[in-house]
């Protein structure tokens, strides 16, 4: 595209450009220069800097200058810049970081990637994490993340730390609980919730150790990451993982739904009958409260087909709890001394408690047993069907 073409999109389209900043002297006009090169729609967050960044700004009369009175942290400066673009009338927001790693001259590749969507699309720059220079905390970071978005969200991207990215404004969540690096993974995994694509497009980057200030804290914001990470995989596990599993469950008839997403699923027949047999192998074992968690963490680990096993591990519906407390009781029974008659009694949890023993050991039998049978039977019914997907 020419510059005059990458314009008029950026007017059409109605984006702005954003750079959130603090403490970035040495960077900061360099980086307004470059993007003044393709637009003057531009805003800028000072977030309570403390060097000659608020002179610097005052010889751009022409862009958009938020100053904050202290520094809270770029997620929060994200944020205020988020919604002055939208009070401004804009749709899309590329954001920019203002410590110079990013090139201006890659807004084409933003505007470029934009076009050829045929719906909104948050777009995230792919830096090569593999040349030179490139620290090797942040390609380890960037591995990291990279992990916990795909099991948070499906999504397989090569980068997810840069803030080199195109935001559609009216599509991304209204409100956060992040304020500082990690509301932009937040940002990221809750809009992949809202079903909007999230996608890579290549751009260059530069990490100059003369210019390029971080205020990335090691200790303080992995930890951060971390406890976010951890509160997003539980939300996925019960309830994203379950809601999709429903909703897409709804919107097909049910021999629809076992056509597509069982049987033509992605995984071989061995596969799939793995993941049925781990499925029942956790519903049926004594792990109540903790199933869907186990069943999910142990198919992503194993590389197994999430939805089968998901519903594999269904196998304990509440109807079904008074069979499976009275088979497992059954089952332990010739293994520990004590009451033979306990199946004439109430089938209820104050029975497990009283012979907790004898259930555990009954119910990893019968939990080992019916996963094989299952697991052999799944695969037998998918070979006969499908014998090439092996």
């Amino acid at each position: 595209m020419s510059l005059v073409e990458v314009q008029n999109v950026i007017s059409e389209r109605k984006i702005c450009i954003l750079i959130p900043t603090y403490n970035n002297e040495k960077t900061l006009k360099r980086v307004i220069d470059g993007v003044l090169d393709y637009t003057e729609s531009i805003i800028v967050v000072n977030d309570g800097s403390t060097d000659s960044t608020p002179q610097i700004l005052n010889q751009y009369p022409q862009i958009t200058v938020i100053s904050l009175p202290e520094n809270k942290g770029k997620g929060n400066g994200l944020k205020t810049g988020f919604r002055k673009a939208k009070e401004l009338g804009y749709d899309h927001a590329i954001t920019i970081d203002s410590d110079g790693q990013h090139y201006p001259d890659d807004i084409p590749v933003f505007v470029e990637a934009l076009l050829q969507e045929d719906e909104d699309v948050l777009l995230i720059g792919n830096r090569n994490m593999s040349q030179d220079g490139i620290p090797k905390k942040s390609s380890f970071g960037n591995r990291f993340s990279n992990f916990w978005f795909w099991f948070e969200t499906g999504i397989k991207l090569e980068d997810t730390q840069s803030g080199y990215r195109l935001y559609p404004l009216h599509r991304i969540p209204k409100k956060y609980f992040t304020p500082k690096f990690e509301f932009e993974i937040e940002i990221i995994v809750r809009t992949a919730w809202r079903h909007l694509p999230v996608k890579n497009v290549p751009i260059k980057v530069l990490y100059d150790p003369a210019e390029r200030v971080s205020h990335f804290r090691p200790f303080k914001d992995f930890t951060r990451i971390s406890i976010l990470n951890t509160i997003l995989v539980t939300i996925t596990l019960f309830y994203i993982i379950p809601r999709n599993f429903v909703n897409n469950f709804k919107k097909k008839s049910f021999k629809r739904f076992i056509k597509e997403d069982v049987l033509e699923s992605d995984g071989s027949n061995r596969t799939k009958a793995f993941s049925i047999a781990l499925g029942v192998f956790i519903g049926l074992s004594p792990f109540w409260g903790f199933q869907t968690l186990l069943v999910i963490s142990l198919s992503v680990l194993f590389k197994l087909n999430k939805v089968l096993a998901f519903i594999a591990s269904n196998v304990s519906l509440p109807p079904f709890i008074p069979f499976i407390i009275a088979a497992s009781l059954f089952l332990g029974a010739p293994f520990v001394h004590g009451d033979s008659n306990l199946l004439s009694q109430d089938l209820n949890f104050d029975l497990i408690k009283n012979n907790l023993l004898q259930y555990v050991i009954g119910s990893f039998i019968l939990s080992t047993t019916l996963s094989a049978v299952a697991g052999i039977s799944t695969f037998l019914f998918l070979n006969k069907l499908n014998p090439e997907n092996n």
